[in-house]
C-alpha cells in the first residue's frame, strides 16, 4: 500500500475495508497499523482514501476510489445518496445492514458492559425498508447547497432557495430535496408544492448565518389511521402572505387533519417552548395500536416508524411476562406508549417522564383508551424517582426503562439498584451507553434475554431490548 500527498491531505492506496463501525463509517487499517473511518465505503470494497483527520491513533476520511467492490454493494435508490446524510447505508445490501448492526450490539455489550450474556436473538428486520417514517423536518435556505456537479456544470444556477436537509456537520448548509425515500406520500408532493407556491408568493427563505428570511422549516406527520399534519415554521410574520400559503396548501391537499404553524424568532428552530397555531383542521392527530388511540400533537414524541414500534412494544411485554399481579414502573415514559401498552396485563403501571406536555398528553390517552391502572409523573428522573417516590407508590416488580441515548443517569442506576425489582427491561436505541449501564447494574442482575430491533432501515442506528433479572 502506498501513500502519497495530494493537496496537503494524505492519501491511502488499496485499503481492504473490513468492518463497519460506529456511526455508520466503514473500517480500515493503514500500513502503519492506525485505524482508518470512512464515509462512504462498504466491508470488501478496496478503496482508496483521502484523509480529512489525522490522528495519533486513527484516521479518517473519505474513499475517492473503488479498485474492487464489495459483493455487499448495492445501487442507492436515492439521487441524494453521498451529499444527504439521512441514509448512509443505502449502498449496502439490507442483510448486511443487519448482520453490522447485530454485531455493534454483541461487540458494545460484551467489550464496553463486559456482562455475561445469553445467546443474542437475531435482529428483527423491518418489513419496510423505504417510506417507513411517520414525521420528517425539512429546512428551508436561501442559498442552498451546490453539488460538485453543480458547481463545475455550465448551467447557470438561478434558483438559490432549498427546502430539504442539512448536509452533515454543516449547521448553515441545506440540500435540497428533489425526491426523498423515507416517508410515504403525499410527503415529497407536499414539500414539493410547498417550496415552488413560497417561491410565486416571493416568501423569503430562512438564512441562518443572518438570521433573515421568513420560511424558517416544515414538519409532515402521517399516521397509520391515514391522519396527515403540516407545520409551517416561520421566522417573522408576514400575515398576508402566510395566509396566502396556508390557503394554498389546504386548498391543494385537502386531504390535510391539521394544518398549523408557529412563528419563531429565536436563534434555533426548537418549538418547545413556543406556541403552535391551528390552522385548518384539529391541532391534533391519531395514532393507533393493537385497539389503543395516542392523540399526537405537534410537540409530541412518537416512535418514527410506527410498524416496528409495534414490534418493539410487544417484545417489550414478552420480556415482562406479565401475569395482571405485578406493579410496573415505565421510566422515561414518555407519552406513555409502552405504558398503556403493557397496562391490560398489569395490575398497575406508572410512568415517569421530564416534559410536562407529555405526560398530559399520556394522562389523556390513557383516560381516551379506558385505562384506568396507569398514573403517570412528571420532573427529573434523578429527582423524581427516589426513596420517597418508592415509598409512596410500592416497590415495583417490573421496570422497563427506555432512556435517551445518554442512557441512565447514575443516580437512576442506583435507585434501580435499591429498589431491587424482579426485572428490567431495558429499551435502548445507544447499544454503548447502554452497555455502560448494564455493566453498574451487572453486581446484581444478570442478562437474560437481548433483541435487538431494526427501526432505521439504511441507516446505522438500532434499537435493543434487554431483559434482566435479579441475581
Amino acid at each position: 500500500m502506498a501513500r502519497k500527498k495530494s493537496k496537503n491531505r494524505i492519501v491511502l492506496e488499496h485499503l481492504q475495508v473490513i468492518d463497519a463501525g460506529a456511526k455508520g463509517k466503514a473500517i480500515a487499517k493503514a500500513a502503519d497499523g492506525r485505524v482508518v473511518f470512512i464515509n462512504n465505503a462498504v466491508p470488501g470494497d478496496i478503496v482508496s482514501v483521502q484523509t480529512t483527520k489525522k490522528r495519533k491513533a486513527y484516521f479518517e476520511g473519505t474513499a475517492i476510489k473503488i479498485h474492487k467492490a464489495s459483493d455487499k454493494r448495492v445501487d442507492p435508490v436515492c439521487e441524494h445518496f453521498g451529499t444527504c446524510g439521512g441514509c448512509k447505508w443505502q449502498h449496502m445490501g439490507y442483510e448486511h445492514q443487519l448482520f453490522f448492526k447485530q454485531k455493534e450490539i454483541e461487540n458494545n455489550l460484551s467489550r464496553i458492559g463486559k456482562v455475561t450474556l445469553p445467546d443474542i436473538t437475531p435482529i428483527l428486520g423491518s418489513k419496510e425498508q423505504y417510506f417507513y417514517r411517520n414525521k420528517m423536518e425539512f429546512s428551508f435556505s436561501d442559498s442552498k447547497w451546490l453539488t460538485l456537479e453543480q458547481i463545475k456544470g455550465d448551467t447557470i444556477i438561478t434558483d438559490k432557495n432549498a427546502l430539504g436537509f442539512h448536509i452533515p456537520g454543516m449547521w448553515d448548509k441545506i440540500l435540497n430535496l428533489n425526491k426523498c425515500h423515507l416517508q410515504k406520500d403525499p410527503s415529497n408532493a407536499l414539500r414539493d408544492f410547498i417550496k415552488k407556491t413560497a417561491e410565486k408568493l416571493e416568501i423569503p427563505f430562512f438564512n441562518t448565518r443572518n438570521q433573515t428570511g421568513i420560511l424558517r422549516s416544515l414538519m409532515l406527520r402521517t399516521s397509520s389511521t391515514g391522519e396527515l399534519m403540516v407545520l409551517l415554521q416561520l421566522f417573522a410574520e408576514d400575515k398576508l402572505k402566510r395566509v396566502a400559503l396556508l390557503d394554498a396548501i389546504y386548498k391543494q391537499f385537502p386531504e390535510i387533519t391539521s394544518l398549523q404553524y408557529v412563528i419563531n424568532g429565536k436563534g434555533n428552530d426548537t418549538i418547545y417552548d413556543q406556541e403552535v397555531i391551528c390552522y385548518k383542521g384539529k391541532d391534533h392527530i391519531f395514532e393507533q395500536m393493537e385497539g389503543l388511540t395516542f392523540k399526537i400533537n405537534a410537540k409530541s414524541f412518537y416512535q418514527t416508524n410506527s410498524d416496528q414500534a409495534f414490534e418493539l412494544y410487544k417484545i417489550t411485554r414478552d420480556f415482562a411476562k406479565l401475569s395482571g399481579s405485578e406493579l410496573v414502573f415505565d421510566l422515561y415514559t414518555g407519552t406513555g406508549t409502552i405504558a398503556q401498552f403493557v397496562a391490560a396485563k398489569a395490575k398497575k403501571v406508572i410512568g415517569i417522564e421530564s416534559v410536562p406536555d407529555a405526560i398530559t398528553a399520556a394522562t389523556q390517552n390513557a383516560e381516551r383508551n379506558g385505562i384506568t391502572n396507569c398514573e403517570f409523573y412528571v420532573g427529573d428522573m434523578k429527582q423524581v424517582f427516589n426513596q420517597e417516590f418508592i415509598a409512596k407508590h410500592g416497590v415495583a416488580d417490573v421496570v422497563i426503562t427506555d432512556p435517551p441515548r445518554d442512557g441512565m443517569h447514575k443516580d437512576v442506576i442506583e435507585q434501580l439498584i435499591l429498589l431491587s425489582a424482579q426485572k428490567i427491561i431495558y429499551v435502548s436505541c445507544n447499544s454503548a451507553t447502554q452497555a455502560r449501564d448494564l455493566a453498574l447494574l451487572d453486581e446484581h442482575y444478570r442478562v437474560v434475554k437481548v433483541q435487538p430491533v431494526d427501526m432505521f432501515p439504511q441507516t446505522h442506528h438500532v434499537e435493543n431490548v434487554v431483559l434482566l433479572e435479579k441475581k
